[in-house]
């Protein structure tokens, strides 16, 4: 059976898009998803540092043109997409550390991670605030004390700046970033070669 890694993180719109729109893709192709969180401020930090300057230019044409097509891709794909808030860009350390808590536990992940993108994405709550989080952990039918003590705990922290530096190493430079084997592909816009790789894969 093919599989795809998919490391992530929540306060990223795209890395929503794809989350959503990677579910048909796995249900036509019969493959499986491994879902990997990581601080995508650390990637930029290291791969990427011309992301925080182009934000911070509101005349961007290129961040311009991005938001528009992002809500393009949320129309034509039937998303709904709330973006951005008064909270963007979103602190996401606590969030993205109880996501790595939960990376043993993919249905469970996968569950927490649904939440906490509606919440962001849909609602427009903040990513960054312990009770948004706690609220989507509980609505993940979780244990949200057990998982924000999990989230404190070095060996979580550990695995967070693992996984981060995991995908710099694979040539990652941000999220969405995914695996078909070892091909990296990267944002929502390239799923369906994610797809096409998916299947040929399955060959």
């Amino acid at each position: 059976m093919s599989s795809v890694e998919f490391f992530f993180d929540l306060s990223s719109p795209w890395t929503y898009l794809a989350f959503v729109n990677l579910q048909p893709v796995l249900q036509r192709t019969g493959a499986t998803a491994v879902y990997r969180p990581i601080l995508v401020g650390g990637v930029f930090n290291a791969v990427n540092p011309g992301m925080y300057a182009a934000r911070e230019d509101a005349n961007n044409r290129r961040v311009k043109q991005a938001f528009r097509v992002m809500h393009d891709w949320a129309e034509l794909t039937g998303v709904a997409l709330r973006f951005p808030s008064q909270w963007h860009p979103a602190r996401s350390v606590l969030a993205m550390r109880m996501a790595a808590a939960l990376e043993p536990d993919q249905a469970g992940l996968q569950r927490f991670a649904a939440e906490a993108f509606a919440a962001y994405f849909l609602r427009e709550e903040n990513l960054d605030d312990p009770a948004v989080l706690v609220a989507a952990a509980t609505a993940a039918a979780l244990d949200s004390d057990a998982l924000l003590a999990a989230a404190a705990t070095d060996p979580v922290k550990a695995r967070l700046r693992s996984n981060t530096e995991e995908l710099i190493e694979r040539g990652g430079f941000g999220s969405p970033s995914m695996f078909v084997g070892g091909k990296l592909f990267f944002g929502n816009d390239q799923l369906p070669v994610v797809e096409q790789e998916l299947l040929r894969s399955a060959d």
